[in-house]
């Protein structure tokens, strides 16, 4: 091992990864961050896997120290970013020196922020992941003086002149605000709540503190049902937005079950998902009715940002001679720095 991180606030924080996508055929959500779009890139930043395990923080503020020189990336809602009480700029690689205290204040326009450390930390598996699912009881939660096994160091990378910023490596930065724009397509039962399902496009939903990484529960005028039969339960995809009762709509997010007995009236986009990881208590949504063809090529471009920004990094990271993102994958930890 290379060094440890010494968690000195934890505030809401845990190990996650992109999600367990063996889990829906054994009965376990999928899991995993919830704004899949910033743990991606921030993972990117620092040249490691998008699927590497990285911390994920909701809310509530965080510090950290390290044991040995890292280099890390934070992404997510905007936030104050302090590296040894110096300011730090967020979506981009920063050094972190042995012994300096990392803290994350302050994170509002948003909900969920991600850390993301080059070379990854070791973190607990099932099915090949490590996010958690409170369901089963699993996962790593960090607390206040827990340590986390980092597997690479890095030593400082710092500009030779006049202290300016190191990198500036163009990447799409989402600033979802507290008024949401959520994509979503039909779902499988649309035309069971005839002429009101158009209400869903037309009307404006508001966030409830009852949310979590389950669901997210909007209030609001809702559309009404027309047929009476019963729904049977049935798989239901992430992104479902159901129709449980009169009072209030349901977002299924990637801690949902697998199973579910409620009408689908829309299913969210992923991209819509991301936006709806950031969705505070007390923020409003509006929903965008779009097609599976538009949704699709609304992600891959999404992801051909990211491969964009993955290049840069490889280009700016090997002429630093830090080495290429394909050599660190083949090397062992003890031959990197």
């Amino acid at each position: 091992m290379s060094g440890q991180i010494i968690v000195q606030q934890s505030g809401n924080s845990v190990v996650t990864d992109l999600g367990r996508f063996r889990g829906p055929r054994y009965g376990l959500p999928v899991n995993g961050a919830l704004d899949q779009y910033s743990a991606r890139a921030a993972n990117i930043l620092v040249a490691n896997d998008d699927n590497a395990p990285l911390l994920e923080l909701t809310a509530l503020d965080f510090r950290m120290t390290t044991t040995s020189d890292i280099l890390i990336a934070v992404t997510g809602a905007p936030l104050s970013l302090t590296v040894g009480g110096r300011a730090c700029p967020q979506w981009e690689p920063v050094s972190v020196r042995a012994g300096e205290t990392v803290a994350v204040r302050g994170i509002t326009g948003g909900l969920r922020a991600y850390v993301a450390i080059h070379g990854s930390v070791d973190a607990p598996t099932l099915l090949g992941s490590c996010a958690p699912d409170t369901v089963v009881g699993f996962g790593l939660q960090l607390r206040d003086g827990m340590a986390v096994e980092t597997l690479r160091r890095v030593p400082p990378i710092r500009q030779p002149y006049f202290d300016m910023p190191l990198f500036r490596l163009a990447v799409e930065r989402p600033h979802p605000g507290r008024r949401l724009r959520v994509e979503v397509t039909d779902g499988p039962d649309f035309a069971e709540f005839g002429d009101s399902a158009n209400l869903l496009f037309r009307s404006e939903y508001t966030v409830s503190p009852r949310s979590n990484h389950i669901g997210l529960r909007l209030g609001g005028e809702l559309p009404e049902r027309t047929t009476t039969g019963e729904v049977l339960s049935r798989g239901v995809p992430v992104g479902a937005v159901e129709v449980p009762s009169r009072h209030e709509l349901l977002v299924l997010h990637r801690g949902r079950g697998v199973t579910a007995g409620y009408p689908v009236l829309a299913v969210a986009t992923s991209l819509g998902l991301d936006v709806l990881a950031q969705a505070r208590p007390g923020d409003t949504v509006r929903f965008a009715r779009t097609t599976v063809a538009e949704a699709t090529a609304g992600y891959r471009r999404s992801m051909q940002q990211l491969e964009a920004l993955r290049q840069s990094v490889i280009t700016v990271f090997t002429l630093l001679g830090i080495g290429s993102p394909a050599r660190w994958r083949e090397l062992p930890a003890a031959a990197c720095g």
